[in-house]
């Protein structure tokens, strides 16, 4: 794959062998696959490009900023179908997709980032060119030649391998070898190719050719299957046939199992009602040869559908977990059952104090800005702590700790985390003053309790997320804390009292009346002290 990524003027073509790709901006805890670093317009996991069927696809994976595909925002949108001439906006950055520079210019794969230079070619002298063939049009066969039956099984077997190139999926494929096999094989009259289906062991026709009507016996293509070997069938005056076979009037058949990696995928198989009719044994070599290419062409797809799946899966976990736990979400899929279990966990929230104003006097491009500024430093902290993202609410992010794995420190990691977050946030509003951009502050509220906590969607749509009341107490907390402030519950106080030094207060509530909190001044332990922005 090829991608033509432009930027403020400068252009730069990306190469990869791979036939999907993860597009955004690339830091060590967001890896992605294309960085398109420095625009800071794009988001750190922003889409992917893929190919499939023969054509390219683009998905936005729910960015900030959207992705325009000839002008229209593609979010939440689904996959969309590329084209030669279409236009894709990706923050400031345009892209264009197409096929990967053909291996006969010998240009090795670029690094990332890195930009094309052009060929020079040199013309070798003194070397005498005795006959040379057009490698793109090779025949088995002389020119002008009688093809035998040999040479069109020859043929044949030479064509295969572009049938994969042609056909990029199973549901094409597997009736194009069929249809070869009837070609090179014009014994039989009836054919079937099936595959197993691993988790319920049923045989399904996924490929058949007859001219009266298929016939196939289970017994013997789940013989063929469970020997491991091809054979042919032969009916008798002395046979006793019963079921499908003596109903078919078949009298000789054919049969070979789909093997890969010393595993029976399916199995293909022809008969004839002839009787005089005879499968050779090169009938049965040939057999062979093609279900070993069909079982590849089997496990290849297999492959590339999971290896698609996991790439939804964990551009979806990144969203919400720090790469070395989605990593091991991945390792370990079963903890990526749908569904909820009950335990403890600590929930921070925090959000902007006056967000509403800065909205106001801001255009949108600078507000997403900003809140990508802040995020982009935000989340990093919660992660180092063992936390994870439930979800963004506009300027707000509440993240869980203690799930989905437990963590027997979860109460001094989400705290820690929430003092790390206002000295993060402190830095980055020097940083915005020094450059005259507005600077904001946060109000932090954690909280601990009781919730139902797992995964709800789909299987290649799931997402995190936590229930119950102390998801909304940690709310309460959060919109009474001021700027620079961390208020904690004292529920949460007797888990880490020795760890902080604190100043207790009370907030009102609507439904709840009063409530007492303890408002954070500093970290102590050890030999040292960390104190809160505000209380420097």
């Amino acid at each position: 794959m090829r991608i033509t990524c432009s930027y403020l003027g400068t252009h730069k073509i990306w190469e990869t062998p791979e036939s999907e790709v993860v597009f955004g901006r690339a830091e060590e805890k967001w890896p992605v696959i294309l960085d398109l670093s420095p625009d800071q317009k794009v988001s750190r996991l922003h889409g992917r490009i893929w190919e499939e069927g023969g054509s390219y696809w683009l998905e936005d994976l729910n960015s900030s900023r959207g992705t325009l595909l000839n002008g229209q925002d593609i979010k939440g949108r689904g996959k969309q179908l590329l084209l030669a001439d279409n236009s894709i906006v990706v923050g400031r950055t345009a892209l264009h997709v197409g096929p990967g520079v053909a291996e006969s210019r010998k240009t090795s794969y670029l690094e990332q980032g890195t930009f094309l230079l052009p060929e020079k070619h040199h013309d070798e002298s003194g070397v005498a060119i005795a006959k040379d063939i057009d490698a793109t049009e090779v025949e088995p066969t002389s020119p002008g030649g009688v093809e035998d039956a040999s040479a069109k099984r020859l043929r044949m077997v030479c064509e295969l391998p572009f049938q994969f190139a042609i056909h990029t999926s199973l549901k094409s494929l597997l009736p194009a070898i069929v249809d070869q096999l009837v070609e090179a094989i014009p014994t039989g009259e009836s054919w079937a190719l099936v595959l197993r289906e691993r988790e319920t062991d049923a045989l399904l026709l996924r490929a058949y050719h007859y001219v009266e009507r298929p016939y196939l016996s289970e017994t013997l293509l789940r013989r063929a299957m469970a020997d491991r070997k091809a054979f042919v069938w032969k009916r008798n005056a002395q046979m006793e046939i019963s079921g499908s076979v003596a109903q078919s009037g078949i009298e000789t058949g054919m049969y070979a199992p789909l093997l890969w990696q010393g595993e029976s995928l399916g199995a293909i198989c022809a008969g004839t009602r002839r009787s005089d009719a005879v499968f050779t044994d090169d009938d049965v070599r040939l057999l062979v040869l093609v279900s070993q290419y069909a079982a590849m062409a089997v496990a290849t797809h297999r492959l590339q559908d999971k290896l698609r799946r996991e790439s939804i899966i964990k551009a979806n976990l990144l969203r919400q977990f720090s790469p070395k736990v989605a990593d091991q979400l991945l390792a370990h899929r079963g903890h990526l059952r749908l569904g909820g279990v009950r335990s403890e966990v600590t929930i921070l929230n925090s959000d902007i104090r006056g967000f509403s104003q800065f909205a106001k006097d801001m255009d949108s491009d600078e507000i997403v800005e900003m809140l990508n500024e802040y995020l982009g430093v935000l989340v990093p902290v919660i992660f180092a702590h063992k936390g994870t993202i439930d979800k963004f609410m506009g300027d707000a992010v509440l993240a869980v700790f203690g799930s989905p794995g437990s963590d027997p420190m979860q109460h001094e990691n989400a705290v820690r985390a929430a003092v790390e977050m206002q000295t993060a946030v402190s830095r980055v509003n020097q940083v915005r003053q020094v450059r005259g951009a507005p600077a904001c502050d946060f109000g932090i509220g954690v909280h601990c309790g009781e919730v139902v906590h797992g995964f709800v969607g789909t299987t290649d749509r799931m997402e995190f997320t936590v229930i119950g009341d102390p998801v909304n107490r940690t709310q309460r907390y959060c919109a009474a804390a001021a700027a620079q402030e961390v208020l904690i519950s004292p529920e949460l106080y007797e888990h880490v009292r020795d760890l902080v030094d604190t100043a207790i207060t009370s907030i009102p509530t609507k439904h709840e009346g009063e409530l007492v909190a303890h408002r954070v001044l500093q970290l102590r332990g050890g030999n040292e002290t960390i104190a809160m922005p505000g209380n420097g």
